[in-house]
């Protein structure tokens, strides 16, 4: 294998496959609400990055239930990921998110709780809860890191700084939680250099890492951008070049959650090449195996 896998971190942790699946807190943003800001991260959609996750309005149990039933007429899975995706996962009361967090991981066909949030909405209490869900099952916070670059972050509207990740990282790592970065490839007016520097960055503190292809979609502050022609999107062979150098810098204990990405075909408006996921990740594992990309082979 070329790279550490989040299919092959589970078959060796869990003997089998394990399937994710994407679930509604019904939870906001302090980047949305007014807290921070009210406009979102440049990029986000009005879904919060949830498009595919489950109906708010229904239980938590529910969403599992739904989600349960369309994966097994495909496959016959038994195990499952939690994913609280839409927004900021742990933007709530305590007592609110303990009872959805509860929900999601005594369903006995759940064997991973994963979470995604931003750094600096994991204060004391909410640490305190996650080092007792951890307890029960494996706990994942996934943390929208992005960038580590100050004129990069300010420019997509982050409104965190890069110190509250460390923190975070830090506070997790603290009670036994896996951390999974988010690394964007391709944000506006950034080198290949300035985006290996951030993955490189986040693989030395994380246990996961997710590198996600930028999109543009539509209503967002980014298509605004786009159409006025003041950044230009990634090509496909430029994903798979810088794609290469990432897994090379990346420690080969990192396990890699995603090399690319979906966006809503229904919002995505650039690179349209993105829209065929079976293309695309065939033509990354074809580079993989013609470069002999070997992950953490440029760490000494």
């Amino acid at each position: 294998m070329y790279y550490y896998s989040l299919n092959e971190y589970l078959k060796n942790t869990f003997g089998e496959k394990v399937y994710k699946i994407s679930l509604n807190g019904g939870m906001t943003c302090p980047n949305r609400d007014g807290t921070l800001d009210d406009r979102g991260c440049i990029f986000c959609s009005r879904g919060g990055s949830g498009e595919f996750s489950a109906d708010k309005l229904l239980s938590v149990t529910n969403q599992i239930e739904q989600a349960k039933q369309k994966i097994r007429k495909k496959t016959d899975c038994r195990l499952f990921i939690a994913y609280f995706q839409p927004f900021t996962n742990t933007y709530a009361s305590v007592d609110y998110l303990r009872s959805i967090f509860y929900e999601a991981i005594e369903n006995p066909d759940v064997a991973v709780l994963s979470i995604a949030t931003r750094p600096d909405c994991l204060g004391v209490d909410v640490l305190n809860l996650l080092r007792e869900l951890n307890k029960i099952k494996p706990v994942w916070v996934e943390l929208g890191l992005q960038t580590i670059h100050k004129k990069t972050s300010d420019y997509i509207r982050r409104c965190y700084e890069l110190m509250a990740y460390d923190l975070a990282v830090k506070n997790l790592k603290s009670v036994g939680v896996c951390v999974v970065t988010h690394i964007i490839l391709g944000l506006p007016y950034e080198t290949k250099e300035m985006m290996l520097e951030s993955v490189k960055y986040a693989g030395e503190r994380s246990d996961g890492i997710k590198l996600q292809l930028l999109h543009v979609l539509k209503n967002t502050d980014l298509f605004d951008d786009y159409i006025k022609g003041l950044f230009k999107t990634l090509s496909l062979e430029e994903y798979i070049d810088i794609l290469c150098d990432c897994i090379a810098v990346l420690p080969k204990t990192t396990v890699i959650h995603r090399l690319t990405g979906d966006g809503d075909k229904k919002l995505l408006v650039a690179p349209l090449w993105s829209a065929d996921k079976k293309r695309v990740l065939n033509s990354i594992n074809k580079a993989f195996v013609n470069r002999n990309i070997i992950q953490g082979s440029a760490l000494i």
